[in-house]
């Protein structure tokens, strides 16, 4: 009975391990599919790892390439200029600063100049004006009975405009006056000066001082005027064109 018991416990045993290897192999045999797809994986990773490493250097040596290249254009731009700021020596740049200042100079010169001509044009007409107002005042007060024609003559001569026209029409009776009554003046220039003045026309003041004679009175006092002439330029020529004593 004793060996019966063993004999039976061994063959539960053996049955027991039967049964539990092939469950254990079923569990193997649904794991390994996945075992060897992991396995491919990694290794296509080792073999895609060498041909990324190429590519990333490739990358890099072009990017090298370029920055080398622009080093290489930034060399050649500095050789190009470098011949530039040498040929712009201390001569050069003296004779540059010389041709500027001559030429700032002369147009500087030339303006001066202008202005000269122009400051000279206006005292000329000036001192013309007042010569005119000043030799008009003297034709008015010099006057002699025994050529009182060329006087009054002279007169005309130097006047235009409204006083022309006036004392031409007034020139006989008054030449007829001073026959008649032998009369004779001659007039002295104190001073004369502009009041004012246009572009073409001025009014002078002119002090004279005349001493007058006639048949009844051989000596007369001195006597002092005050005139206002207005002399008016015309062309190259001025002459009087309106004479007002003043007060």
């Amino acid at each position: 009975m004793a060996e019966y018991a063993a004999a039976s416990q061994e063959e539960l045993s053996d049955m027991g391990r039967t049964e539990t290897t092939p469950a254990s192999s079923g569990d193997t045999d649904q794991g390994s599919p996945d075992l060897p797809n992991l396995a491919t994986s990694k290794r296509q990773e080792a073999d895609a790892a060498p041909d990324s490493e190429p590519a990333a250097q490739g990358l890099v040596g072009e990017a090298d390439d370029d920055d080398a290249a622009v080093d290489d254009e930034v060399d050649d731009a500095s050789k190009d200029a470098a011949p530039l700021k040498k040929r712009m020596s201390p001569v050069r740049l003296a004779a540059v600063w010389g041709a500027v200042t001559l030429v700032s100079l002369g147009a500087l010169g030339g303006w001066f100049g202008f202005r000269m001509y122009q400051s000279h044009q206006a005292h000329q007409q000036r001192e013309l004006l007042i010569q005119v107002a000043r030799q008009g005042a003297l034709n008015l007060t010099t006057i002699d009975w025994q050529h009182a024609d060329a006087d009054i003559q002279r007169i005309l001569d130097s006047a235009t405009g409204t006083f022309y026209d006036d004392f031409s029409n007034r020139s006989k009776p008054f030449v007829d006056v001073v026959k008649k009554a032998q009369s004779k003046s001659v007039g002295t220039i104190i001073e004369a000066g502009v009041e004012s003045q246009s572009a073409n026309e001025a009014q002078v003041l002119v002090a004279v001082s005349v001493k007058t004679s006639n048949l009844g009175a051989a000596e007369q006092d001195l006597r002092h005027w005050r005139m206002r002439i207005t002399v008016q330029k015309l062309g190259n020529v001025a002459k009087v064109s309106n004479v007002a004593f003043v007060l």
